[in-house]
């Protein structure tokens, strides 16, 4: 399986960014997929994720202003971001997890792939 993220890049404060994750070897209809973000000092943490069903799960902190969805067609997952604020600076990592990996979509060790990660930098 590898993913590969995109669209990451510098913006000023209030603009938008659209992040991209191209899975391949993975199936994006049958297993839960998430963003994530950590920036220089924290632990790693959620961002949103869309599982199978496309049910969706955000961070308190993103609800209203990020967008998760994925087309399944292109195996793709997105990450629309909307009112960028400068705590949003981090690396972004797109995460898979098979289908018979249960728990919490937000924890990310219930994750076992991961991509490489794309820096989002506010300012």
């Amino acid at each position: 399986v590898q993913l590969v993220e995109s669209g990451g890049g510098s913006v000023q404060p209030g603009g938008s960014l659209t992040l991209s994750c191209a899975a391949s070897r993975f199936t994006a209809s049958t297993g839960c997929m998430g963003w994530f973000r950590q920036s220089a000092g924290k632990e790693r943490e959620p961002v949103a994720t869309i599982d199978s069903d496309y049910s969706t799960t955000y961070a308190n902190s993103v609800k209203g202003r990020f967008t998760i969805s994925k087309d399944n067609a292109k195996n793709t997952l997105y990450l629309q971001m909307n009112s960028l604020k400068p705590e949003d600076t981090a690396t972004y990592y797109c995460a898979a997890r098979d289908p018979y990996r249960a728990g919490n979509s937000l924890i990310p060790e219930s994750y076992n792939y991961w991509g490489q990660g794309t820096q989002v930098t506010v300012s």
